[in-house]
């Protein structure tokens, strides 16, 4: 993977009560790699944790914007961001990698739950740009949660925003029972939203229409894909330099790296940012994330680490 690069925060805004937005800029006023919508950047923040961000600026533009959460259950990113990250501040980013890109589509229909909206921003208006017809439905808590609101205000009727304090839980049913509608559904959420979504889609013919990126792990599903799951069993991973490490059934090959002392990034620990994903040299991957692609996993050349396994008993690992 990419290493880590420098980049300056010189901007931070309240975008909604709990929704700070920041400019990234290169130190040299250089422009920063450029991107498509979908896209997201690992950043390394001076506290040492990494949290990945959806970029929400617009393509070819020199600087970077992201929007942050204030998450204050969380594990301490977000609360880093909101009350002790200032101006000037000098962070680490890598990437872009874009597990959530645009395709074509005769039509699109949008939705996205709360800080969900960051990835989802840059597409409505690409999709504006190119004259295909879209629609976005952008759910939240309360009007004051919701970051962004100005910005898509320019976009008249095509926006539904919907307040559960104004008007309760919103009637997926009327926008999704559609099994012979012909758009392509992107859309960005917490885990409740996109697996109610998934039930009313499950009718659908055409399932490649459904394009979607959790910005967070479910709560329900926390742990699960860490779980000790029939048929585990111990194995070993071999480093570069010829270490040799035991990795124990209910141990995760993350876990077992750092009690042996070997560093890796990772932020998720759910298999779904990507954060830790390493590259294979030899063994077989019993791959349990929710990234990768078919063929990506058949490649056997990388994998993520918080959560994948192997199906053998030796896995090198490029590390």
């Amino acid at each position: 993977m990419t290493e880590f690069s420098d980049v300056t925060v010189t901007t931070i805004k309240h975008e909604s009560d709990c929704v700070v937005s920041l400019v990234l800029e290169h130190p040299l006023d250089s422009p920063l790699p450029e991107w498509q919508p979908g896209a997201h950047v690992d950043v390394l923040l001076p506290n040492g944790l990494v949290r990945q961000y959806s970029l929400c600026s617009e393509p070819g533009e020199p600087q970077w914007r992201l929007a942050v959460l204030h998450e204050v259950s969380g594990r301490g990113g977000s609360d880093f961001v909101h009350n002790e990250l200032l101006p000037g501040t000098k962070v680490q980013v890598r990437g872009p990698r874009n597990n959530f890109a645009l395709g074509p589509a005769p039509e699109y229909l949008f939705i996205a739950g709360g800080i969900g909206i960051t990835p989802i921003l840059p597409m409505v208006r690409q999709a504006d740009r190119s004259g295909v017809p879209w629609r976005l439905v952008y759910l939240g808590r309360s009007r004051q949660s919701m970051a962004f609101l100005d910005e898509l205000g320019v976009y008249g009727d095509k926006v539904e925003v919907h307040a559960d304090d104004e008007s309760g839980r919103y009637a997926l049913a009327e926008v999704l029972e559609q099994p012979e509608a012909g758009f392509h559904l992107y859309t960005c959420g917490p885990g409740p939203l996109l697996k109610a979504i998934q039930r009313y889609i499950n009718p659908w013919v055409d399932q490649s229409r459904f394009h979607y990126e959790r910005f967070v792990g479910d709560p329900a599903d926390a742990g699960a894909a860490t779980a000790p799951a029939a048929g585990d069993h111990e194995f070993v991973v071999e480093l570069n330099d010829g270490q040799e490490i035991d990795v124990p059934v209910g141990t995760t090959i993350l876990a077992a790296l750092g009690s042996a002392g070997v560093r890796v990034l990772s932020s998720c620990q759910e298999g779904i940012c990507g954060t830790c994903e390493t590259g294979v040299l030899a063994g077989e991957v019993d791959h349990r994330d929710s990234l990768l692609s078919e063929g990506e996993r058949a490649a056997m050349d990388t994998m993520m680490i918080c959560v994948s396994r192997c199906k053998g008993r030796r896995l090198v690992l490029d590390l």
